[in-house]
């Protein structure tokens, strides 16, 4: 296979200048702001992206320097296998969050519910549609009992 490379279209700012202490998912980010920089030469693709509440935005963990096939999550004491996670460890570092829109400034995308660090390459922005992404799940694996822990958890420095 051949390797696969993206460009940032822009960062993202939050109040976490480091992992430790920061939210571990986006619904323990609730109703912290944040915003995007989108690089000028991208100002055009907004169109319309006001008319949506919620965004998807997949990022690069930039800060993540291994990658490990078998991880402790922060939810659990148990290592399990990092597909069946959300760490950053995973073999490529991509990050997903939904999070609210609030409001387009120009190039600036003010936001809420940020679990990031300040300073995320943003790698592309789609917005949140239930008809096409909410599922009901059937099961949720090992995250049955620890879901609940999410909104409360921080991330401590189990991740490098």
């Amino acid at each position: 296979m051949e390797s696969v490379c993206y460009n940032p279209i822009g960062i993202v700012e939050t109040p976490f200048a480091e992992r430790e202490g920061m939210p571990i998912q986006a619904a323990g980010g609730e109703g912290v702001r944040g915003r995007i920089n989108l690089k000028p030469e991208y100002v055009e693709g907004l169109k319309d992206l006001d008319g949506f509440s919620h965004l998807i935005l997949i990022y690069h963990f930039h800060l993540t320097q291994e990658r490990h096939l078998v991880v402790t999550p922060f939810l659990d004491d148990t290592p399990r296998g990092v597909f069946a996670t959300r760490s950053p460890n995973h073999p490529n570092t991509i990050g997903i969050s939904t999070v609210r829109l609030l409001a387009i400034k120009g190039n600036c995308l003010e936001i809420e519910d940020v679990d990031m660090v300040s300073g995320t390459p943003l790698l592309d922005i789609k917005p949140y549609v239930p008809a096409f992404d909410h599922r009901e799940p059937e099961r949720l694996g090992w995250l049955e009992k620890a879901g609940a822990k999410v909104r409360k958890t921080r991330a401590d420095k189990r991740f490098t």
